[in-house]
C-alpha cells in the first residue's frame, strides 16, 4: 500500500514480522534511516510478533498479507506460511534454506516474490557445533537438542542436525517446545533432556525460542549442562558458547533488499546471500561454574571471550 501525504512525497509501508525487542529489527530501521528510508517521513513500519497475534504463525501470516504492505520483511522459519497466501507482494527474509522450503528456486535465481538471506544453505554448521563441544567434551556421545517443535519437524533444521549427529557418531535427546511456551515448558523440555543423559545441549534457533534467551541460558545452566548456541546473546546471557553466522550482518544486508524493493527492484531478481563469515564466542565465567577448561586453542580461534 503506498499512500499521498501533504508535502508531496509517496511513503511506503513495510510490514516487519520480528519479536519487537529484537536488536536485529533496531539495526535493521538503523540501516534503513541511513538509506534515506525515514519512519514517519517516507517510510511506514509496522511490526508484527507474538505481541500482536497469539494464535500462532499461521494466523499472524494472514492478518499481515491482508495489510497488504510494499515489502513484508520475516525472520526466522514462517516464510512458508506467507508463500501460501501471497505470490504478488514482494518479501524479503532471513531464514534457513529457502530451495528445501520452497520459497526460492534457486539461490542465484529465486524467481517468485522471495528474496534475502540464508542463514546455512549449503553451508552446515551443525557438525561444526558439534566439533566446538567435543573440543571441551572429548567424551560427550549423547547430544541434547531444544527445538521449536515446528522447526525441528521441518526440512531443514531437524534433518541437518540428525544427519551431523549421525555423522559424529552421537545419539540425540531431544526437547521440543511449542510456541508460546512457558518457562514451566522450557524447564520440563530442559530436564527431560538432562534425564536422557545428555552431555550437552544445543540450542535450536528461532526467533520464537530466542526471545526467551536468558530463561533458556539460566534454565540450562541449572541444570548443570553445557551448551551452545547460534547468537552470541545467549553467551552473554550466561550461555556457555556460540557459534554461527553475524545476524547483525544479516539484518544489514537483508536491509538493502528492502531497500531496492521500495525503489522498484524484482525479487526474482535478487539473488539470496549466504552467510560468508562465521563468530565464535566464549564464556570462561560459565565454563569454571560446569568445571570446564577451555583449551587454549579454541580460546585462541574465538573472536570473543567473556571473562
Amino acid at each position: 500500500m503506498q499512500c499521498q501525504y501533504p508535502g508531496g512525497f509517496r511513503r511506503s509501508n513495510i510490514a516487519v514480522n520480528a519479536h519487537s525487542e529484537d536488536i536485529g529489527s533496531r539495526a535493521l530501521f538503523a540501516e534503513l534511516r541511513r538509506l534515506g528510508q525515514v519512519e514517519g517521513h517516507n517510510l511506514k513500519v509496522e511490526a508484527y510478533g507474538r505481541e500482536q497475534n497469539t494464535s500462532g504463525p499461521e494466523a499472524l501470516a494472514a492478518e499481515i498479507v491482508r495489510s497488504n504492505p510494499d515489502v513484508i520483511f520475516v525472520i526466522g522459519p514462517g516464510a512458508p506460511f506467507f508463500k501460501k497466501l501471497t505470490s504478488l507482494i514482494p518479501i524479503v527474509v532471513i531464514t534457513g534454506d529457502p530451495v528445501k522450503t520452497g520459497i526460492a528456486e534457486s539461490l542465484a535465481h529465486p524467481g517468485g516474490n522471495f528474496t534475502g538471506v540464508s542463514i546455512d544453505a549449503g553451508v552446515s554448521i551443525h557438525g561444526k557445533r558439534i566439533a566446538l563441544l567435543r573440543e571441551i567434551i572429548p567424551t560427550m556421545s549423547k547430544l541434547g537438542c531444544l527445538a521449536l517443535r515446528w522447526s525441528w519437524n521441518g526440512p531443514v533444521s531437524g534433518p541437518a542436525i540428525r544427519a551431523a549427529a549421525e555423522a559424529a557418531g552421537l545419539t540425540l535427546a531431544v526437547g521440543l517446545v511449542e510456541f508460546g511456551a512457558s518457562e514451566a515448558d522450557y524447564r520440563t523440555a530442559i530436564e527431560s533432556i538432562s534425564r536422557e543423559g545428555a552431555h550437552a545441549i544445543a540450542v535450536v534457533d528461532s526467533p520464537e525460542v530466542d526471545r526467551n534467551k536468558t530463561l533458556i541460558a539460566r534454565l540450562i545452566g541449572n541444570a548443570n549442562l553445557p551448551a551452545i548456541f547460534t547468537h552470541p546473546d545467549y553467551v552473554e546471557a550466561g550461555g556457555l558458547m556460540s557459534y554461527g553466522p553475524s545476524f547483525l550482518d544479516f539484518y544489514r544486508r537483508s536491509t538493502s533488499y528492502v531497500n531496492k524493493i521500495l525503489k522498484g527492484g524484482k525479487p526474482a531478481d535478487l539473488p539470496v546471500e549466504q552467510p560468508t563469515s562465521f563468530e565464535l564466542v566464549v564464556n570462561v565465567k560459565t565454563a569454571r561454574t560446569l568445571g570446564l577448561t577451555i583449551p587454549p586453542t579454541l580460546l585462541a580461534l574465538a573472536d570473543e571471550v567473556i571473562e
